[in-house]
């Protein structure tokens, strides 16, 4: 029989993924991992700039997803972070990986990357991954992976049969079934061995979770993992502490959503920038409320990210209660006084001193009329 020769008709809407990255790489790395990092391959051979909020909302992830996943490619030795004196994220160097792990590695080609305040980080990714893998290259270390306690595994179809053949997997597959309303797919049915073997959640616990996401309307288990693992890096441990969590948490939110003039449950968006807030940035809820108080007077679009403007500001400044917000305030005026222009010097061009009069030209054209 004849060989077949395999074509396709647009030969330029492709991205290239080199065949060391599928051979060698790809079998390590979990979902999130891999869909950044051909993300990345795709904006690079587009020579389009992205962003790590983009990629969040590109595949449902958390912004946290997404650094997780570029600090894990960066242990790998497949990219490089760049950072500015503040340490933000200013670019990403795609390395070859042809040399990426050699001792005689090329040096990093200069790294086009364009900086926006947070929230929106625009990285230009350099083109410099090749078509195809020519060299071996030694196979990366499983030492060198990221000690994330809380990392999901890739669960083995031997893992989930096991799984489900535990005598009390029945009774827990059954209770999550009647609070989604449906069967339960084999990737679900992960997640619940992912919430009982890795962040050992109770029954209990994982009960009271389902409950808490599908009371607001959230059976996606993208949605529902999330949730656990920000539990689980809580420490909580059983439903008691959850409820305690939530309530308090569920209020802060509610006054946040009120303080920027919005009476709607906020979207997953928005949930990113008031979980930063309280908790990477550590503030309490009456600087926050502080802020958007101060968005609302200032602007009518875009307020989550103008509060989010004047939050990190103050971050940088070591803000940590609200009394510290009136020393900023009193330096941003002083340097406003010291900053003002002088006074125009009065011309002596007699011209310009002549006085203007200011005439009614309606009342002048009736007096004419009249007349």
């Amino acid at each position: 029989m004849a060989h077949l020769t395999i074509y396709q008709d647009n030969q330029g809407d492709s991205t290239v993924v080199s065949n060391l990255f599928i051979d060698e790489y790809m079998k390590d790395a979990n979902d999130a991992q891999l869909k950044v990092y051909l993300y990345l391959l795709r904006m690079m051979s587009a020579q389009m700039a992205t962003s790590v909020s983009d990629i969040a909302d590109k595949f449902n992830h958390t912004e946290k997803d997404v650094l997780r996943a570029l600090k894990y490619w960066e242990k790998r030795q497949l990219l490089d972070l760049d950072y500015d004196d503040g340490k933000n994220l200013v670019g990403i160097h795609m390395r070859d990986l042809r040399t990426a792990r050699g001792a005689d590695m090329v040096p990093a080609p200069q790294v086009v990357a364009s900086f926006v305040p947070v929230p929106s980080l625009n990285v230009t990714l350099p083109r410099d991954i090749p078509s195809d893998a020519d060299s071996p290259a030694p196979s990366p270390s499983k030492e060198e992976a990221p000690a994330n306690p809380f990392e999901k595994p890739n669960f083995s179809a031997d893992q989930l049969r096991e799984f489900k053949n535990r005598q009390e997997t029945a009774q827990l597959l059954f209770i999550v079934e009647s609070y989604i309303g449906k069967p339960l797919t084999p990737s679900e049915i992960k997640a619940i061995l992912y919430f009982t073997d890795v962040l050992h959640f109770s029954d209990d616990l994982i009960d009271y979770l389902i409950q808490y996401c599908v009371d607001r309307g959230k059976k996606d288990f993208k949605y529902i993992e999330k949730v656990a693992v920000s539990w689980a890096e809580d420490g909580i441990s059983t439903p008691k502490q959850a409820q305690k969590r939530s309530s308090r948490y569920d209020k802060n939110v509610y006054a946040i959503m009120n303080g920027l003039g919005k009476g709607s449950s906020p979207t997953a968006k928005e949930m990113e920038f008031i979980t930063r807030w309280l908790k990477d940035y550590g503030f309490s809820t009456d600087v926050i409320i502080e802020a958007c108080e101060r968005t609302v007077l200032a602007t009518d679009k875009h307020r989550f990210e103008y509060a989010e403007s004047i939050l990190s500001s103050w971050k940088r400044q070591n803000v940590h209660h609200k009394s510290d917000i009136q020393g900023i305030d009193d330096k941003y005026q002083q340097r406003r006084r010291n900053a003002a222009p002088p006074a125009q010097k009065q011309s002596g061009n007699r011209f310009n001193q002549f006085k203007q009069n200011n005439y009614d030209f309606d009342a002048l054209e009736q007096e004419l009329i009249s007349n």
